[in-house]
């Protein structure tokens, strides 16, 4: 994770107020080339997750997920009114032109329409 994104993750945690919150990332199945990122804050972990202590926040992965981020960069492009966070992620072999959804190798996932 780069050092900008990491401070906008530390930057949006601090506007919950709430100390309880994490990050989780992980795949679901959807969008049009099938597999999609779920990026969100959380407050409940289950068995199955596995956490990682960045600095000044938590970061959740659910082990069925991590096939599919091993290697991930999490980048944060500050960019006028389309800035957002990028994923850059070396298990993807194919991309939607939108680039909101992939597969891997592997893994073609469930389409769905974007």
């Amino acid at each position: 994770m780069s050092d900008l994104a990491s401070a906008q993750i530390k930057e949006m945690l601090h506007s919950q107020h709430a100390d309880n919150l994490f990050l989780r990332v992980g795949v679901v199945d959807g969008g049009c080339s099938g597999l999609s990122y779920d990026m969100k804050f959380d407050d409940a972990q289950t068995k199955d997750d596995l956490a990682f202590e960045m600095e000044g926040f938590q970061l959740v992965i659910d082990s069925k997920s991590m096939e599919f981020l091993e290697g991930l960069k999490i980048d944060y492009v500050a960019q006028g009114m389309t800035g957002g966070f990028t994923m850059d992620n070396p298990n993807v072999r194919a991309s939607c032109g939108c680039g909101a959804s992939f597969r891997t190798a592997t893994y073609r996932g469930k389409s769905k329409k974007c």
